[in-house]
């Protein structure tokens, strides 16, 4: 199931700590879509589903707008 997940205008560290609540509902497999504007996050959230075992199966910079998409893993 693909969910979305909206952290423009959040600043470091708010969109990682928006993802790590939101992931709790969901289940491994499932794709969840993110558009941030904080310049960090793409590195930040990387990192993030490095150490917890998503995948970041895409990402992508559009005007001041980064969109990823991360498979969750086991939890």
């Amino acid at each position: 199931m693909t969910h979305h997940l909206d952290a423009r205008r959040l600043l470091c560290p708010l969109p990682v700590i928006k993802i790590q609540e939101y992931v709790k509902t969901l289940y491994p497999g499932d794709i969840l879509e993110i558009v941030c504007t904080d310049k960090g996050s793409l590195s930040d959230i990387t990192a993030w589903c490095r150490i917890h075992g998503h995948y970041l199966l895409s990402s992508s910079k559009q005007n001041q707008e980064i969109f990823m998409t991360i498979q969750i893993g086991i939890c």
